[in-house]
């Protein structure tokens, strides 16, 4: 639900996080942020694309997928600024695979603000606010028919972050946000929701040395919603992690999280992360480890909702051993990875409602990135996994998952680039019969191709998904698309 003209970077943090970013941190961690007030007086980014929204069978190519942005920002002595607004529109495809002509429309608009002042060099504050609006229609999953179903949600967040720092080497920081959220949905099932999240956290940065780093920290959260009656859930956790860089090459990176649920108790989480760096006459090569421990709280819709509720569900359980090598020069990156994680008490739906499950759903694989440039205008990245799964069915997590992509810089104005992708054999579970149906591999191929006009101030886009109009099923019963064309331009001043 961001605005994606307005997003800077997105990085993946792999393994089990739960130490500094707390519950749901079991596997990853996606860390979005977002782009900065410019430094001129005013500058803007504006953006706009249409494309076809489409299936394997009917390639008709009727334009049916619309979306925009506007982010203008700037600076003003100690003051910045920013105000940004898109919207996305569809209506192309229906909900499930069906014979019939029948299209189920999305519409999102989305609104931000924000606005900051340094006070000095080494005080400065941040507030911002958020309106997101979604409507879509969507059909029957049971049975698998057309439905005049219809979903609506409006959320609101505030928010404000501010940084203090001292000593030169340290930092105290706040981050903290209220969301308001509104839905609705009209069904056979109709059903409302109403509720609210707070997240405090405040954590202190200090670097002892260029060796030595800590952050001491205190986050809370605090989810409420209307069922019944009003239903509230706290989360009050203390965290530390400490990294060390030994001048030698071994570097250390542990911590710990004390976890505190107004509905569970109390746990405590941790995470040890020893790795050992060998410079070589061009590059490095790191061998890296790691142990670590995290959770998944209940929500509160599986705690106090209208359907299975169960009040003395536990939170699930997981740790998770790593270990890699990896080998990097200025031009080349292979690392490769091997996991193991134990999920234990994990929440499902069973026969009386959610529940948490007896036993111990192991899953291990392995993981294998490359990066090489290997020409000053030609790069290729590659990715293989694999993942073995026991103690449940696994639905649509396939052994076996490739994705690479080469990219090349025809000119200072002109890239293009090639994607592939491969998905492996998988089951998922047809919840009509309540049996499990294998679903074959598929691959996917995607192409982007941009040229920059205007003193580089103008970009025009050309992105093909699916080029080959694959034909695969992603879940059972439901569309997935077809080769589809999408056009845009990106216009900075």
């Amino acid at each position: 639900l961001l605005n994606a003209a307005n997003i800077e970077s997105i990085e993946i943090i792999k393994g089990a996080a739960s130490t500094l970013y707390g519950t749901n941190a079991a596997t990853a961690v996606i860390n979005i942020t977002t782009k900065k007030a410019s430094k001129k007086a005013i500058a803007g980014n504006f953006q706009s694309n249409i494309g076809t929204q489409q299936t394997t069978e009917k390639q008709d190519y009727n334009a049916s997928e619309f979306s925009n942005s506007a982010l203008i920002s700037g600076t003003l002595s100690k003051f910045n600024y920013q105000v940004g607004f898109s919207n996305r529109y569809s209506n192309g495809l229906s909900d499930i695979v069906t014979t019939e002509d029948e299209k189920d429309p999305f519409s999102e608009y989305s609104t931000d603000i924000k606005i900051g002042y340094e006070f000095s060099k080494k005080f400065s504050v941040k507030l911002y606010g958020n309106q997101t609006k979604l409507r879509t229609d969507y059909d029957e999953s049971y049975g698998l028919y057309d439905a005049p179903y219809e979903f609506n949600s409006n959320q609101e967040r505030v928010g404000i972050t501010s940084i203090y720092s001292y000593n030169s080497n340290g930092s105290l920081n706040l981050n903290t946000a209220f969301s308001n959220y509104e839905s609705e949905n009209i069904s056979a099932f109709p059903s409302n929701f109403v509720g609210n999240n707070l997240t405090v956290d405040v954590f202190n940065k200090y670097a002892f040395n260029s060796k030595l780093f800590t952050i001491l920290g205190v986050n809370y959260i605090q989810d409420e919603s209307e069922f019944t009656d009003l239903k509230k859930l706290t989360i009050t956790d203390p965290y530390a992690n400490l990294v060390y860089i030994s001048p030698i090459g071994l570097n250390l990176n542990i911590g710990a999280r004390f976890n505190n649920n107004s509905e569970y108790g109390s746990k405590m989480v941790y995470n040890l992360n020893p790795s050992y760096t060998y410079t070589l006459s061009s590059g490095y090569l790191k061998v890296l480890s790691s142990y670590a421990t995290s959770y998944i709280t209940p929500s509160l819709t599986q705690l106090f909702g209208y359907y299975g509720a169960n009040q003395d569900l536990k939170p699930e359980e997981n740790s998770t051993i790593e270990g890699g090598l990896e080998y990097a020069n200025r031009s080349f990156r292979l690392s490769t990875l091997y996991f193991n994680r134990n999920e234990n008490n994990p929440i499902i739906y069973g026969a009386n409602g959610y529940e948490n499950s007896e036993g111990f759903i192991d899953a291990q694989g392995l993981e294998v990135e490359l990066d090489w440039l290997i020409a000053r205008a030609f790069s290729w990245n590659a990715n293989y996994t694999f993942t073995e799964r026991k103690g449940d069915n696994a639905i649509r997590i396939p052994k076996h998952k490739v994705n690479t992509s080469l990219a090349y810089t025809w000119s200072k104005k002109t890239f293009s680039s090639i994607n592939y992708s491969y998905i492996g054999n998988r089951l998922d579970t047809d919840f009509n019969t309540f049996s499990d149906v294998s679903l074959d591999a598929f691959s996917l191929l995607n192409f982007y191709v941009s040229q920059q006009l205007c003193s580089e101030k103008l970009k025009i886009y050309l992105n093909v998904d699916n080029l080959l109009n694959e034909k695969y099923t992603e879940i059972i019963g439901y569309t997935t698309r077809g080769r589809n064309v999408r056009i845009g331009l990106n216009l900075s001043l």
